[in-house]
């Protein structure tokens, strides 16, 4: 009788904590997620950063203070030099040494004529470095003595952990940044309006003084996928694997997310939205800040895709520019400085 007694008690003990576990995770999903998010984290990248803008806490990092090449993140830094020097409308022609720089397309020629509006939309954007090497020559005579207006730049916002050796963050000895740096001049870059709009701007239309047209496509492909990203700027060469630096809101809230050298574009937009789903627990106070630091081993070999397919948005959005001649000129001038 005792025995019986005792086996169903057991089971009515077991069948109450099954029910008491289940109604947490149903009427505290948030607590339930918050506690799974603690060993979900995790960031393949050797250094990554996600900070808090009003306070400028580090909400999770990783090595946030390794210095590390940084690729086409140096850009923000060209377009903002450019900037305090350049009127937008100003026109720039394209130098021989600017036309030969190793770029991805579109290919900017010998004696082609451009604003530098436009030209700041192909450094952030598409990430053109023969644009970078043009802005940089308007601006200072030559690209040698622009970065040494950079490397003050840098200086002065507070960036100590980075110096930079030209205008596009192409490889070379003696440049580098951190993830936390980045940060910080990602916050300076968003104060200008021109870098803002470019940076969130899905696609543009570039046109020449003699009308050759460039449309061209954000490689931020979070402008697609995350509704409240202000936008950010990758980055890529065979040394400095994949790195982006951007800024999102959470509740009316900016934060700057940073990493430098993940494997492969497909997980640099993962690592990002690790960042920032880790920064939504922190502000909520549903976990505390984490910094780690490790010793970090060789990475794997770099893989990136080329022929990654377009989604259907950014076709959508194509459609939309990519009007008849006739009309085109007109819906240019008015639509131009929008975001899309």
């Amino acid at each position: 009788m005792k025995k019986g007694y005792f086996k169903r008690l057991s089971y009515v003990v077991s069948g109450a904590l099954f029910f008491i576990v289940l109604f947490s995770h149903i009427f505290c999903p948030d607590e339930a997620l918050a506690r799974d998010n603690k060993t979900q984290i995790d960031i393949d990248a050797p250094s990554a950063v996600v900070v808090d803008s009003q306070t400028g806490r580090i909400l999770y990092g990783k090595n946030p203070h390794i210095k590390l090449p940084p690729a086409s993140t140096t850009k923000l830094v060209t377009a903002m030099v450019a900037l305090e020097k350049l009127d937008p409308e100003q026109k720039v022609t394209i130098s021989k040494k600017a036309a030969k720089t190793q770029t991805v397309t579109p290919r900017l020629m010998e004696g082609e004529v451009y604003k530098v509006r436009d030209l700041i939309y192909l450094a952030l954007m598409r990430s053109v470095n023969s644009a970078t090497v043009a802005l940089a020559e308007a601006t200072a005579g030559s690209e040698e003595k622009f970065v040494k207006i950079m490397n003050d730049k840098v200086r002065k916002i507070g960036a100590k952990d980075t110096r930079f050796i030209n205008s596009s963050g192409l490889p070379g000895k003696g440049q580098y940044t951190t993830v936390y740096d980045l940060t910080k001049i990602m916050s300076h870059a968003l104060t200008y309006p021109l870098i803002r709009e470019a940076v969130n701007t899905r696609v543009y239309l570039v046109r020449s003084e003699s009308g050759k047209e460039h449309f061209i496509q954000n490689t931020n492909h979070l402008l697609w996928e995350e509704e409240n990203m202000i936008g950010g700027k990758t980055g890529y060469t065979r040394q400095a694997k994949h790195c982006f630096v951007g800024a999102y809101k959470i509740n009316e809230r900016i934060i700057y997310t940073a990493i430098l050298g993940d494997i492969n574009r497909e997980q640099l937009w993962r690592d990002t939205q690790q960042l920032i789903q880790r920064a939504e627990y922190v502000l909520a106070g549903k976990e505390e800040p984490v910094i780690r630091l490790s010793k970090e081993k060789s990475l794997m070999p770099v893989a990136y895709n080329k022929t990654q397919k377009i989604n259907k948005k950014f076709e959508a959005d194509k459609k939309k520019i990519k009007k008849t001649s006739k009309t085109r000129k007109a819906s240019y001038a008015k639509n131009s400085k929008k975001t899309i």
